[in-house]
């Protein structure tokens, strides 16, 4: 008995001590591992749906209905809609297409819908036939958008009810001309070769389409075309396989998300977040979707309220648009207890808990094209990730040293890339790999080469360019540092557009700012601007804003111009527009809003007069 207890002592010491030296010094070991099991559960779980036939979200989609027809899938505008619903109302578009579509398994068909339980049922009942459903921007135009139906070869456009009146008829005439068929959710048509599909939903039965349709060869076939941003240029067409749609609604699962949850969905429906994060995380946990038009931050908490949601996805400035809110005593009433996204800033961050509560808040980083993507798992405010304790095993990555000012990676003496040192912005680069493939865009070779980098550490190697800058700190938390394009030099030092927002977000009076960089006449680099909206009922205070941006800022950072903005602008995903805002400058002839300039010997922004522009761009005042 004696040894026994000895031996059990010296086990539980040993436990202890392994206990205490890992919270010294791996102190994120557990939340590290737990994180790695969560991965590898999910790797294992898309690999037993193959082994079980299911290779689509499609064939997930069905398996649901399967097991629980009867549950709520969808609640919009009051409007209850079960997975039977869905199944059934998808089947009828199925069976359209099938009569009148003239088209055949594996064509694109493109999608210009706003949300609505109409963009699912279309979605669905497309991919049902085996078509690969392209998302397009219902923002886009003209010239835009016959970009997109042409780079995704689309041999079909289905137009939504809330898109009819932005649909010209030149560009329809376009369209049918280039033999693209024209489909409206309207019972009247411009044009006898322009199809409606309401009325004809209402003339075929709601049975399933023979399953084969559906039937996927190659998890790793084109299921969707999700369009980018196009900042640079016209918008290009991400490949999303049917790999990625069943990997994608996994991300809740890894946030702790479970079937009894109700997730709010405000975002874009063509935006990856809201269609595979969400749509299609709530087909996999069986969970339940109250879908919203469009985003309301003064609707936001009260349709929480109303129906008992627990999660929800956010992107941008959402997050600040709810701080921006009048506070209400019953803030805190609510059932919400997951928020997933990207774009919510340290600042916001915390606000937003402090005000609303403990809600866990998992930022991820991620982009539309990319088969990389970081989770903040341990809910570390500001970090978009982590490179943890395992790590390794999941994907492979690095951070590359940049020249922001040249706009080029920098290279030793053998041509290789230098790998950014702890602490300090780099490029973010994803190997590619037959485990983590880059599929590239659409109709773009030319795009989806540029996006590659070869030979990088070794002859052979190819990494995918994530065009973002990130940092990471000493205990491997990584941090979105900017955009590449959006960072800009001045006086010979890079300024990070997200730091200066920050720093100049913390005044009392500032409501929302945008930071970017202006081109002055005889100066190299760009120099900064903050475009700012005001609180309500607050005034624009020059001085405290010179001596805050002294006190917090390096010279070269200090924006030397702000323009006062009565709304902000932004994209349909919440995010700043810089590109409009820098290309008009600080001319006050040019610009009708407030301008101010940073003048040294006042002490304080003064305002920007004509005579001071001139006096700037002759150089007779020095920036």
């Amino acid at each position: 008995p004696s040894m026994l207890c000895l031996w059990l002592s010296t086990i539980a010491g040993g436990i202890v001590v392994l206990c205490v030296s890992l919270k010294i010094f791996l102190p994120y070991f557990w939340e590290d591992l737990i994180y790695f099991l969560r991965r590898k559960r999910s790797k294992t779980t898309v690999k037993k749906w193959a082994r079980n036939g299911i290779l689509s979200i499609i064939d997930l989609f069905m398996q649901t209905v399967e097991k629980i027809p009867h549950k709520p899938f969808l609640i919009y505008e009051e409007t209850l809609y079960t997975y039977q619903d869905v199944d059934r109302r998808s089947n009828r578009v199925a069976q359209v297409f099938l009569r009148y579509g003239n088209l055949k398994k594996g064509d694109t068909v493109a999608v210009l819908m706003g949300n609505g339980p109409d963009f699912i049922h279309v979605w669905f009942g497309l991919a049902k036939l085996g078509f690969v459903v392209a998302f397009l921007n219902i923002n886009i135009h003209s010239r835009s958008l016959l970009h997109c139906i042409d780079t995704c070869a689309a041999k079909a456009l289905v137009v939504g009810e809330d898109c009819l009146e932005s649909i010209e008829k030149e560009l329809i005439l376009n369209l049918l001309e280039n033999n693209v068929a024209v489909w409206l959710m309207s019972t009247s048509s411009p044009s006898q070769h322009v199809h409606t599909l309401p009325d004809k939903l209402d003339k075929v039965p709601d049975d399933p389409v023979p399953s084969h349709l559906r039937a996927v060869a190659d998890k790793r076939n084109s299921a969707l075309y999700i369009f980018t941003s196009g900042s640079t240029g016209f918008p290009k067409a991400a490949i999303i396989t049917h790999l990625r749609t069943l990997v994608a609604s996994l991300a809740f699962t890894q946030c702790g998300a479970v079937s009894r949850d109700v997730m709010y969905i405000t975002l874009p429906l063509y935006h990856a977040s809201a269609s595979l994060l969400g749509v299609c995380g709530c087909i996999q946990l069986g969970a339940t979707c109250v879908l919203k038009k469009k985003f309301s931050a003064k609707q936001f908490w009260n349709d929480c309220r109303k129906y008992n949601v627990t999660m929800f996805l956010y992107i941008g400035e959402l997050c600040r648009y709810l701080c921006n809110q009048p506070y209400k005593e019953e803030d805190r009433v609510h059932k919400v207890r997951i928020a997933l996204g990207n774009g919510i800033r340290p600042s916001v961050w915390k606000e937003f808990l402090m005000r609303f509560g403990p809600i866990k808040i998992f930022e991820f980083y991620g982009s539309t094209e990319g088969s990389l993507g970081f989770l903040n798992y341990t809910n570390k405010i500001g970090a978009v990730g982590r490179a943890g304790t395992f790590s390794k095993f999941l994907h492979s990555f690095e951070l590359l040293k940049y020249d922001v000012c040249k706009q080029e990676l920098i290279k030793d003496e053998n041509g290789r890339c230098k790998k950014a040192p702890i602490g300090k912005p780099g490029l973010l680069v994803v190997q590619v790999t037959e485990d983590a493939p880059f599929s590239g865009y659409a109709g773009n070779k030319e795009a989806s080469e540029k996006k590659l980098l070869r030979n990088v550490f070794v002859e052979g190697d190819v990494y995918l360019d994530t065009g973002d800058l990130l940092m990471m700190d000493e205990d491997g938390f990584l941090y979105f540092t900017d955009r590449m394009g959006d960072t800009f030099r001045w006086k010979g030092e890079n300024v990070a557009t997200l730091e200066v927002s920050e720093v100049i977000g913390m005044m009392d009076f500032v409501q929302e700012v945008n930071i970017y960089g202006v081109s002055v006449k005889n100066y190299e680099g760009r120099t900064g601007m903050a475009a700012i909206v005001l609180k309500r009922h607050h005034a624009f205070n020059g001085e405290r804003l010179y001596k805050h941006v002294v006190d917090f800022l390096p010279s070269y950072a200090q924006p030397r111009f702000v323009r006062i903005m009565d709304v902000m602008q932004i994209t349909a995903t919440f995010k700043h527009q810089k590109m409009h805002l820098a290309n008009e400058g600080f001319n006050p002839e040019i610009i009708s809003e407030p301008l101010y300039f940073m003048h040294e010997p006042a002490h304080s922004y003064i305002p920007l007069t004509r005579e001071i522009y001139q006096k700037v761009i002759s150089g007779e005042i020095r920036l």
